[in-house]
């Protein structure tokens, strides 16, 4: 998934996205730094905890989000530290106390030989009863094949305004969800410009996660069904997870 063309809308959708930021925040603070977080984004989260004083090294594929992510760091007067590369295949010679993967981070990984190297990967960067922490949304979608409008609009200085469009496609056998974001911009003349995104999303079930660490060579997650704690539920939105190197 390349996220450079993707950048500036993720950052409109998911920049005031703050059900996780305490969490991590709290996480980081008992552990301890150095911490490494992996799919940091435009730095969202890697920003919530420089300001709370943690060391956080953000793990980034896509050049233009890191570009974002440095912007917001000089904006708000902060000193971020990203590097570009993948879970798979990323090499640093630091060593970490904690490894993060927040905000559905692993979904990018489609075939278990991706989830496995990344898994084995990350746990190759963590000290010595290291922990990593992460969550994933619970698989649960809306109408497929139907163009829908969820209320996401956001408006312009300009005048303008900018709503957003989006078709998913649901394929069961591989356990992937591709959404079509369609971005309508129109301006204060009624021109109309329309933007064209694809996002896909491979989706875990809870087992398959706790069986994928297992083989990965971490200890049996601790799983709740929110940040907040609490068991797994039909209800839940979220699947966090927390383990440590075996």
């Amino acid at each position: 998934m390349n996220y450079d063309d993707f950048a500036d809308l993720y950052d409109h959708q998911y920049d005031l996205y703050r059900d996780d930021l305490h969490f991590y925040a709290g996480v980081a603070e008992r552990t301890g730094g150095p911490v490494l977080e992996v799919g940091a984004g435009t730095g969202r989260v890697t920003a919530f905890l420089a300001r709370r004083g943690v060391r956080v090294v953000g793990l980034e594929p896509s050049a233009r989000m890191i570009e974002r992510g440095r912007a917001r760091a000089q904006a708000e007067g902060l000193d971020l530290t990203f590097l570009q590369g993948d879970a798979g295949s990323f090499r640093l010679e630091e060593r970490f106390k904690l490894a993060i993967a927040p905000f559905n981070a692993l979904m990018h990984l489609y075939t278990p030989a991706e989830q496995l190297r990344a898994l084995e990967n990350i746990r190759a960067h963590l000290n010595p009863g290291g922990a990593f922490v992460f969550d994933l949304y619970v698989p649960r979608y809306g109408e497929m094949n139907t163009l829908r409008h969820e209320g996401e609009t956001f408006y312009g200085q300009d005048g303008s305004r900018t709503d957003v469009f989006l078709v998913q496609r649901h394929d069961r056998p591989r356990q992937h969800v591709t959404t079509e974001y369609y971005v309508d911009t129109t301006a204060p003349d009624g021109t109309l410009r329309r933007r064209h995104y694809t996002l896909t999303q491979r989706y875990y079930t809870r087992f398959e996660v706790e069986w994928l660490l297992r083989c990965a060579g971490f200890e049996a997650p601790r799983v709740t069904g929110s940040f907040q704690g609490g068991p797994l539920t039909e209800g839940s939105e979220v699947m966090v997870f927390q383990t440590r190197v075996g």
